[in-house]
This record gives C-alpha cells, structure tokens and sequence, in this order.
C-alpha cells in the first residue's frame, strides 16, 4: 500500500488484536462518567472513563449493548498512525508491540506489568441539545501510560429525520515535537474509524445498494479478513436478524474485518468480539489537523439497506478535511 507497507498494514492487523490476555474486567458504568442520547429507535452513549470513546450502541429491538468495551483497544474509537517505526523496548514499550510508529488511541494505551490498560485523559466531556461532545487527550498504544501529542474532539449526534443511525464527526489535532523520534509525515493507513462489536453479530455483509448484501467470511483472527465494500458501508447480524453497520465514504480501497476467537457471547466485557474498521491512506504530520464524518446504523437488514440507500444518496460525495500533511 506504501513503503514499509507490510509493517505498517500489520500494526493494523495486530493492534486491536482483541487479546484475552489483555482484557480488563469492567464493572458498572457510573451514571456521571456515561452520557447517552436516544430516540425511538437507537441509543448511544460516549464514556468519560474510556478516553470519551463511544461504549454504548443499541437499538428498540435489541436493547443490550453492542459495542465490545473489554479493554482500551476496543470500543468506537478514533486511531491514528504516523512517522516511523520505533523500538522504544529500554523505554518501557511493550514487547508485543515493538517496532511501532506513532499511535495515539482514543481509548488509551497498552497494559503495565499488571496487564491492564491506561484509559485516555479526557479534560472536555458534556451533552448539550441532545448532542455529544468530547476532548481526548490520547495515549500512545504501544506504552504503558504515555500521553500523545495531540487532541481528539468527537461530536455525536443522532441523523435527522432518518430513524436508527447515528452521525460522528472526528478530528485530530496533532501537537508532536519538531524534533521527536518519529519524523516526517508518511503515508500511512488510517482506521475511520475503529469498531469492536461484541461476539454475537458474527454474521458479516457488505452492502451493496439497492437492497443487495454480500456475505463476508473471515476465519477468526487477527490477522484481519479485507473486503471492498463498493457502498462504502458493511453491516454484522446477530442470530435474530437485528444488527449493526458503518458507513464510512472516506474510506479507501479496503476495509480490515473478521471475528476474534470462537463463541456466541452477548457480554460487552467479553475477551471474543467482532472487529471493522474502514482504512484510509493519509500523510499525518507533525502539526496536522485531519477531520472526518461516519455513520453508524442499527435495524433489521431491510431497515439497514434502506437507510445505507438513503445516506449514500446525500453523503457519498463526503470529503474529509486534512491541513499541513507535510510538517
């Protein structure tokens, strides 16, 4: 895909590789750090403990939480790569993951020695007329507790006037040093976003307009199954028929999907779980500011076609915003 594409393409392969090794045991969300919004059909909420990632996603027919939220690597996150790869091992960096370029999480970095993970800081955290907002300061993913150089900024709103889907708009405001160990900007892949869903919706499509599917198979991973989905959206069932899409008209030439270990769990907290995420190419800077908008739809697989029909006849042209890709 670029140079040292194989190293890069892996990190993506690897990162949230969803081991069970790495879980964390979650416990009840606290009413102040989880603020949602809801209408008739979906519910959605953002986390101030979990780096102000999105940790809840549920519909009127299927009322549990979708989201896979075991550990930091999980969730509905922003994640970003840039610079060079690195092995910072006599720094602290975890052994699994080195070499690595720089990487911040939205969610937060990998465990210490005790095996659990560094949740984000999240210094702007609030609801207001119905919409959801936060600012993140990262962790890089492959240290234990590092904060990156930069902020990330998510808005989540429900889309007007169309039943069940959710619209995020991302952004990044990179702050890296002049002179830290990373370099230059590189093209690199970029997830747009990254999803962890829980292990239930196996079931894997592509849309393809018009009501048309593709089934999608994958063994279980990491390594990640890639797909083309020419709708730029793919959507995961769960045994009753109801389920889970994104839609991402940024997004490249492939999309990373594909289960990871065996079962039928329902529980957010569970080690197995379910992984897309959409990839797009991009130079990221030192000081760059790179900016985005997906969608995230909950139903039926007649009421998914439908409303996917919908939003790609109003945002197929959807451009994403990126400046100073060279510093």
């Amino acid at each position: 895909m670029l140079e040292n594409w194989k190293s890069i393409c892996g990190q993506i392969i690897c990162l949230f590789g969803c081991l069970v090794s790495a879980c964390l045991c979650v416990g009840p969300l606290a009413a102040e750090d989880l603020l949602t919004i809801s209408n008739d059909s979906v519910k959605v909420g953002i986390d101030r403990e979990k780096g102000g990632a999105i940790t809840w996603l549920s519909s009127v027919d299927y009322a549990n939480n979708i989201v896979n939220l075991a550990d930091p690597g999980r969730l509905i996150q922003q994640s970003y790569y840039a610079g060079r790869l690195r092995d910072r091992r006599s720094e602290g960096q975890s052994k699994g993951w080195s070499p690595w370029s720089w990487n911040p999480i939205q969610g937060g970095g990998v465990g210490s020695a005790g095996g659990k993970g560094t949740w984000s800081r999240v210094p702007v955290f609030k609801k207001e007329n119905n919409a959801l907002y936060s600012e993140t300061i990262p962790k890089l993913w492959d240290m234990p507790d590092e904060e990156a150089g930069a902020v990330m900024r998510q808005w989540t709103t429900l889309e007007p006037d169309l039943p069940g889907v959710v619209r995020v708009q991302c952004e990044i405001e990179v702050k890296r040093k002049e002179d830290d160990l990373w370099g230059q900007a590189k093209m690199s892949p970029q997830e747009v976003p990254a999803c962890y869903f829980t292990r239930n919706f196996r079931h894997v499509k592509s849309y393809l307009g018009e009501g048309k599917w593709r089934n999608e198979h994958q063994p279980p991973g990491p390594p990640w199954g890639r797909t083309n989905p020419p709708r730029k959206s793919m959507a995961m069932f769960e045994g009753a028929g109801q389920g889970v899409a994104v839609f991402s008209p940024i997004s490249g030439a492939h999309w990373n999907f594909g289960p990871h270990a065996g079962g039928n769990s329902d529980q957010p907290t569970a080690g197995p779980c379910m992984h897309v995420a959409p990839v797009v190419r991009i130079l990221l800077g030192r000081r760059s500011t790179f900016r985005y908008r997906y969608w995230l739809i909950v139903g039926n697989e007649s009421e998914l076609a439908q409303r996917l029909d919908e939003l790609w006849a109003k945002y197929s042209d959807e451009q994403s915003h990126l400046s100073d890709p060279q510093n």
